[in-house]
């Protein structure tokens, strides 16, 4: 009778008067979810939800999508063009064509003086397809620098780097679908649960379906790792020595796919002989795992009938980063696991489209998977878009992280910023900011106007966001997905494809080169283009991919013609023998020696400093941190740290501590776990001028990623809480 008396009215859902759903893709993560933007009959943007029918995530959506439509009316939105001479003088509004103008004279006057490649263009992996295309275009086709790269550098450039090593081509040869497949899951490095949310949520589906076994390869207890069957907390760094190790077990077991390996690869002598020197019993003192675990998931993994790997920026974000993909695939290709249901090496993609960078933004190379240094893909290319075979390079210029030290030295001394944020996303952060100080004419391209490398610019150009804007995304399994511009730009702001369109006019006053305006005819220009390669989009259409929710490349014109419906999902590269993307169709087993660069702790600086995300923000915050019902779950940048080592230093749970790396300090909360060992703290990295503060400049060899992970640093208690408090405050503010 007592609950009766008091019972709780039932909770309401609010009617937001939803008169209209327009579709797009999410902008956030690389899963490529299928969302829907509700608007009431005011024509404003009240509410998101996922699609239901779309194989991805089939009507789910992670706690950022959920909120995604805020950012059309999120603070710091820029509404007109801005300039000024010198970066230390105020921002004057200006028209469009001034503006434009005096990019065009800004970079001609650069390029005249010192070089053509004394101007670099930086972009991101979060503008649309055909955006990434056309600024190649006008790039590699009429500004003519080799300095061009993207801030995937920052995040997926290892991943690209291992997959070209090994199979000769970038691409992840499986898809989400492997997860309903496979009999045996190592991740390493990453945590589904809270960089991809919906990816974990189908994996969980599966894995509870069949209970196959889940292998969670890092150094801190992650929500992934506590739900595995074997955690491996391995020293930071070291995942190549447990890669050797566990490939020594395999081949000295015979546990090895000696038929897969004989049809499909090369080098199986010199991979022999290389891992015969990581016996467990000494990786075990190198990487921290004991010897018979070592033994225990090599069994596991090999004798599986179809095992899988993923991973994330725990393996690229390191000085070993593009060796750590290498080993993944090595241990694949040993078991004849790629290309077959369940069986492969997946790389989950970072940002939004991170793979529609990778295939067609022409940093690397030229669009679609070609290479500058391929004197036949130069002269497609060239003769495609009626320009000089000799204008283009005959290899790629500096990646991003190489750009900066040249800025330093004074070799480059133009750069134009396009939705990326320096000094808020790469490591050592104050040594960028002195470095773009120097810079003698900067533009800053991006939707946000309180981006922090903005106070560097001289114009700042502002740019539409996510669904603002109409064209396609290529997520982590190849799929690629339709954005329609359900809203316009606010203000005078404009979709980076027209931005680079007008540009051209300035670059190409003849009209030699053809830049098309609107998105869907760009996308058929790079499908005409694709016929006959890996990644074959000559079948699709806008139309098709917002119909079939999706659609996994390849899809070729004449798979269209036949009437041959896309795959729902489910679509694999490599499934035939000797399909690799080298001359004779095999990929490459590759030796791998460690290389022991780390910085490791030492007595003055005696902590492991780990860094990653938080599942309700994105980046460096600039979107999430200016929407409520994301930025109230970690507005204050914090970091885990183990209650002995808490305990030790005095420090209390909620009091603010002084992070020291040999670059800088920062600032910030303590929050006492065990998810962290005592020799380590956990800092996400989202947070403005604090985590990239501290972080490591060594870049891998291959890829030229930094090694985000593998820093130290000591921990100071600051007496004066209330300052420290104040300090942090300031940090977090754009």
């Amino acid at each position: 009778m007592l609950f009766g008396r008091n019972k709780k009215n039932p909770i309401k859902i609010a009617d937001k008067k939803i008169v209209e759903w327009k579709y797009a893709t999410c902008g956030y993560c690389s899963t490529g979810c299928s969302i829907e933007v509700g608007f009431n009959d005011e024509g404003k943007a009240v509410s998101s939800r996922g699609v239901a029918d779309a194989d991805v995530n089939r009507g789910k959506l992670c706690l950022k999508g959920i909120f995604e439509h805020e950012l059309f009316t999120s603070a710091g939105r820029s509404l007109t063009p801005l300039q000024r001479d010198n970066w230390h003088q105020s921002w004057e509004k200006t028209s469009w064509d001034s503006a434009l103008d005096k990019v065009y004279d800004g970079i001609k006057t650069v390029q005249e003086k010192y070089g053509r490649d004394s101007f670099a263009v930086i972009s991101t992996g979060q503008m649309l397809t055909e955006e990434f295309y056309t600024l190649g275009k006008l790039t590699r086709g009429l500004i003519g620098t080799n300095n061009y790269d993207g801030n995937t550098t920052l995040c997926m450039a290892s991943a690209v780097s291992g997959y070209k090593r090994s199979f000769g081509s970038d691409g992840p040869p499986g898809c989400y679908e492997d997860f309903e497949h496979t009999d045996c899951l190592i991740a390493w490095g990453s945590n589904l649960p809270e960089q991809h949310p919906i990816i974990y949520w189908r994996f969980k589906e599966a894995q509870e379906k069949r209970h196959f076994p889940l292998i969670v390869v890092d150094p801190r207890v992650t929500m992934l790792a506590q739900n595995a069957d074997i955690h491996l907390p391995i020293t930071p760094g070291t995942d190549v020595v447990l890669q050797n190790a566990l490939m020594h077990v395999i081949f000295k077991e015979n546990l090895h796919d000696s038929d897969y390996i004989k049809a499909n690869t090369n080098g199986l002598d010199e991979l022999m002989a290389e891992v015969e020197k990581y016996d467990p019993i000494t990786a075990a003192k190198i990487c921290g795992i004991d010897e018979d675990t070592i033994r225990s998931v090599a069994r596991l993994y090999a004798g599986a009938g179809a095992a899988m790997s993923i991973w994330t920026m725990g393996i690229n974000q390191s000085t070993h980063g593009s060796d750590g993909v290498v080993g993944i695939n090595n241990l694949a290709l040993i078991t004849g696991n790629i290309g077959k249901p369940g069986g492969t090496s997946l790389s989950i993609t970072g940002q939004c489209n991170a793979m529609g960078t990778r295939e067609w933004s022409s940093c690397s190379g030229l669009p679609n998977h070609r290479l500058l240094e391929n004197e036949q893909d130069r002269k497609d290319i060239a003769k495609f878009w009626n320009i000089d075979e000799e204008f283009l390079p005959k290899k790629r210029g500096m990646f991003q992280t190489d750009i900066y030290h040249a800025i330093e030295a004074g070799h480059i001394k133009g750069l134009w910023l396009i939705a990326t944020n320096p000094l808020s996303s790469l490591p050592n952060s104050e040594r960028v900011r002195r470095a773009m100080q120097k810079l003698e004419f900067c533009v800053v391209q991006d939707c946000y106007e309180d981006s922090e490398s903005n106070q560097y610019a001289h114009v700042y150009l502002p740019a539409g966001t996510w669904a603002e804007k109409e064209g396609v995304m290529t997520n982590t399994e190849r799929r690629i997905n339709l954005i329609n511009a359900i809203i316009p730009p606010p203000g005078e702001a404009k979709p980076d494809l027209w931005i680079f369109n007008q540009m051209a006019k300035r670059f190409n006053k003849d009209n030699k080169v053809n830049f098309p305006d609107k998105s869907a005819d760009i996308f058929l220009e790079m499908g005409s283009i694709s016929k006959g390669r890996l990644a074959d989009i000559s079948g699709m259409s806008h139309a098709l991919l917002e119909k079939n929710r999706g659609i996994q490349w390849p899809y070729t014109e004449q798979q269209a013609a036949a009437g041959e419906a896309p795959p729902a999902g489910g679509k694999r590269l490599y499934t035939e023998t000797a399909t690799f993307r080298y001359a004779d169709g095999k990929a490459k087993l590759i030796p791998l020696p460690f290389i022991d660069n780390n910085e490791v702790p030492d007595e003055k600086f005696p902590i492991w400093l780990n860094t990653g995300r938080l599942i309700e923000h994105w980046h460096g915050r600039t979107k999430t941190g200016k929407i409520g019902n994301n930025n109230k779950y970690s507005p204050i940048p914090f970091i885990e740290i183990n209650p002995d080592l808490a305990l030790e230093l005095g420090i209390k749970r909620g009091e603010y501590v002084r992070l020291v790396s040999r670059r800088s300090d920062a600032v910030v909360m303590a929050t006492p776990t065990h998810r962290v060992p005592k020799n380590m703290v956990f800092l996400p990295f989202h947070f403005h001028d604090c985590a990239n503060r501290l972080t490591l400049g060594l870049l891998d060899p291959h890829s030229r990623q930094p090694a985000y992970k593998q820093s130290a640093v000591r921990i100071e208690r600051l007496e004066d809480q209330q300052a420290a408090a104040q300090l942090s405050m300031e940090m977090r503010n754009f």
